[in-house]
């Protein structure tokens, strides 16, 4: 029986490729969406289109927080596009958003469905927000397995990835919440780059999803060329879904991740301890000296990136 999950996103070229991964593999209970590549309004809107693209209008969708839960909201057209999903042609959707908001859909679907996963793809700031309206949300959450962050180095700044970023506050909520979280961050995910190879293997499916999605590959890796020099679009939310799916996909360690919420340099940073000092390792007469916090998350090291694509690509040829 396939894991009950509700995707969080900010539709985004690859917060789609995640929506796409997860309709076939796992029990998707809802998708609900925030701001962050794009104004709300869009990645809503975004979403919209991508379940009637592939046929996945029987999920759910409901929209959620249209800005960071202290600061501005700040977008990414350059990566995304003005529409947040430039590339492809799509026609505006028609299939309807559920009345309720997103952070109350969140809580309400926790309460009723047991082993409940979240997938959150983008600013956390939906599932910070469900958590301080309902604290008793970590009682009803088996895991929270989301894309943001990294080990290494940032993209919106040296030290920050662009979801952490948007809203580190709502992050800060999250990863001290006690919920068990997976990180898949930027030192894995780019890793898996969509290249020019892997965009014809997927346009040679030749179905209307197929070739959507191919668009959407190619313009989204036109930008990160450009502004990074990377071999083609990086499938960074994809394998927070595929860290359920195929756990033995990626190698996590347990760290401590705390969120950087006011340096000058590094605000927005994921701080991942992997020195593996936990208290009860720190010798008598040293105390608060090395001092580690007990680990928070799991934080994705490596990836097998042969075995991602093998599933991504038996996965879109199931779409219409």
């Amino acid at each position: 029986m396939s894991t009950p999950v509700i995707i969080d996103c900010d539709p985004g070229h690859d917060d789609v490729m995640a929506i796409l991964l997860a309709g076939r593999t796992l029990d998707v209970k809802g998708i609900t969406t925030v701001h962050g590549n794009a104004p709300l309004s869009l990645t809503t809107k975004n979403a919209r289109m991508l379940v009637e693209l592939a046929d996945l209008t029987d999920i759910p969708i409901a929209a959620g927080m249209d800005r960071p839960l202290v600061r501005e909201a700040t977008f990414a057209p350059d990566v995304h596009g003005q529409s947040g999903l430039d590339g492809p042609n799509l026609p505006d959707p028609t299939v309807p958003i559920l009345e309720e908001h997103a952070v109350e859909f969140i809580y309400h679907t926790a309460q009723n469905v047991d082993n409940l996963h979240l997938i959150p793809v983008g600013p956390l700031t939906n599932i910070a927000v469900a958590l301080r309206r309902h604290p008793d949300l970590v009682d009803y959450v088996n895991q929270i397995s989301l894309m943001g962050g990294s080990l290494t180095f940032g993209n919106v700044t040296p030290a920050a990835e662009f979801n952490i970023w948007a809203d580190p506050d709502a992050a800060h909520v999250v990863f001290t919440s006690g919920i068990p979280i997976k990180v898949c961050g930027l030192n894995v995910t780019r890793q898996v780059p969509a290249t020019p190879e892997i965009r014809a293997q997927i346009r040679h499916i030749g179905s209307r999803t197929c070739e959507a999605v191919a668009d959407m590959l190619d313009f989204y890796s036109e930008q990160l060329a450009r502004l990074f020099g990377l071999p083609g679009g990086s499938m960074h939310d994809p394998l927070a879904v595929a860290a359920l799916v195929d756990p033995e996909m990626l190698l996590f360690e347990s760290m401590h991740v705390a969120v950087e919420l006011r340096g000058e340099y590094t605000y927005g940073m994921t701080l991942c301890d992997y020195r593996h000092l936990k208290p009860s390792d720190v010798k008598e007469g040293t105390e608060g000296i090395f001092r580690g916090e007990e680990p928070n998350a799991e934080v994705a090291v490596a990836v097998d990136v042969e075995r991602f694509w093998e599933l991504f690509l038996d996965v879109l040829s199931t779409y219409p």
